[in-house]
């Protein structure tokens, strides 16, 4: 198996926290919590401007729009999610 086969990660570029608020729109908040610092998915999403506002759409949609679960069983639906798959976000 050569070097390019065992090595599976994918590798994408992201924003800096100044680049990525450079590039917000003026007044607009970088996501739905202050964490005090932008997280990395954030930025990730940034790097694509058709995808990114979708993904952001829908997320905000699951977690905060009307459905079954309150608040806290949604964010531990999403930490056990992200835990299982090993996800750093």
């Amino acid at each position: 198996m050569s070097e390019h086969e065992s090595s599976r990660e994918a590798w994408v570029a992201i924003p800096t926290e100044e680049e990525h608020r450079a590039n917000l729109p003026q007044g607009a908040r970088a996501g739905n919590y202050d964490f005090g610092y932008l997280p990395a998915m954030g930025r990730l999403q940034a790097r694509h401007r058709e995808i990114g506002p979708l993904f952001g759409a829908l997320y905000r949609q699951v977690m905060f729009g009307p459905g079954e679960l309150d608040r806290q069983e949604r964010e531990m639906v999403a930490a056990v999610a992200a835990a299982a798959q090993d996800c750093r976000y």
